[in-house]
């Protein structure tokens, strides 16, 4: 691949500087953006500046860079295999250049691309692969390139390769209702499935880009009641796989936060149906988040606790210690609970929690439709009433449900 700089031609490749001397004149912002790439490459990053960044100095402070505090001299770039000149000076980037091309040494010129000897490409790297983009010194163009290149091989809109997925089973984590939200593994395991098995939280906008090929199967609609609901959906995904298809469970949140995935990974792995498990963002946390509270703050909580309200305090199933929770200062952070949210505030005041004790609950979380209702554990469950909220919702108690940027 080649790419035109101004009138110049210049040849795309990659470098093996693995413990190779490299050097970088200037440390300010510029420097500090190409170091990383250089240290992970493994070269053996030599910086000359009289002023850095904090961020440069940590890196020398680290050992990852060595570091001389001085300007610039002749000779500097003496062993050199690479350099790059991103001073502050026209001159002085035009003499590092200079003693770059008498010594053979491939040079970069921060400040003016076209007279350096080397011109850095946009870059990314991606499932490990490393992507570079050169637009004729036309860096915002390269960098849009480069950008839209990634979000294509992370939603799959491009493919990385042109072998189809073996036949198995990915359980992916849909995050908590936008789209977006989701992670990059999941969309591109998505983009790929030959079967789509979709619990009724997974974000739908998800499902309408799949293919006309894709077989989805809405898991919510799975009959014979609960149990027997979660046998036939462990049957879903071994028969698809051992069909020879990729098989995507797409669940809401994360497959492992009340989303039994763990009782599909056994069954699959009973079956000898090799799994994937990719973890998503739970709602427990992204919601609240969403709604502006956060479930940990420096000096008010140090710990949340994430509970099930599928079920009653005083059902025989239920296996959470109320009155223990009830005792703690921290977050409580109540998932599948508005439909029993009175009784949930009943049982924490009888237990200790303060009456007034702060109380948000938020409906759709994340997504356009996300609403909110602020209360306390005494007034919660009319406040919910009176709002007609619904699942799926949230219920945040404890003092960073009473936060509010506005409250200042």
């Amino acid at each position: 691949m080649t790419a035109a700089t101004g009138d110049e031609t210049n040849y795309l490749v990659g470098l093996n500087l693995a413990d190779r001397r490299v050097v970088v004149v200037g440390g300010g912002t510029v420097a500090q953006r190409r170091l990383g790439l250089l240290i992970a490459s493994g070269a053996r990053v030599h910086l000359i500046s009289r002023a850095v960044t904090p961020a440069v100095e940590g890196m020398a402070t680290a050992g990852q860079i060595t570091l001389d505090l001085r300007e610039y001299r002749d000779g500097d770039l003496a062993d050199a295999w690479y350099a790059i000149a991103c001073t502050d000076e026209p001159d002085t980037n035009a003499a590092i250049v200079a003693e770059a091309e008498r010594n053979r040494v491939f040079c970069v010129r921060a400040d003016n691309a076209r007279y350096g000897t080397a011109v850095t490409p946009a870059s990314a790297s991606y499932d490990g692969m490393s992507i570079g983009v050169l637009a004729g010194g036309d860096h915002r163009r390269s960098a849009a390139v480069r950008t839209a290149l990634v979000e294509g091989l992370q939603s799959g809109a491009v493919a990385d390769t042109a072998d189809h997925p073996a036949a198995g089973v990915a359980l992916v984590g849909g995050g908590p209702g936008d789209p977006d939200l989701i992670t990059v593994r999941g969309r591109r395991l998505l983009a790929r499935a030959d079967i789509v098995v979709a619990d009724r939280l997974a974000p739908p906008e998800l499902l309408a880009e799949l293919g006309s090929d894709v077989e989805v199967i809405d898991a919510a609609k799975i009959p014979y009641g609960r149990a027997m609901a979660q046998e036939a959906i462990n049957a879903a995904l071994i028969d698809g796989a051992k069909a020879g298809k990729f098989v995507v469970r797409l669940k809401g949140g994360d497959p492992y936060v009340f989303g039994r995935g763990y009782e599909e990974l056994e069954a699959c792995a009973a079956a000898g149906v090799p799994v994937t498990v990719v973890p998503g963002i739970t709602s427990a946390i992204s919601v609240p988040s969403a709604a502006g509270i956060p479930v940990t703050h420096r000096g008010v909580t140090h710990e949340f606790v994430v509970v099930s309200g599928h079920v009653a305090p005083d059902h025989p199933d239920s296996l959470v210690d109320w009155s223990a929770l009830a005792r703690l200062k921290g977050t409580i952070v109540l998932l599948m609970a508005v439909e029993r949210i009175e009784a949930f505030a009943t049982v924490l005041m009888e237990g200790g929690r303060p009456v007034d004790t702060p109380v948000t609950v938020i409906q759709e979380g994340t997504l356009r439709t996300q609403r909110t209702v602020r209360a306390d554990l005494q007034t919660v469950a009319a406040q919910v009433k009176e709002e007609q909220i619904r699942p799926p919702a949230i219920v945040v108690i404890g003092p960073v449900a009473g936060f509010s940027v506005d409250a200042g």
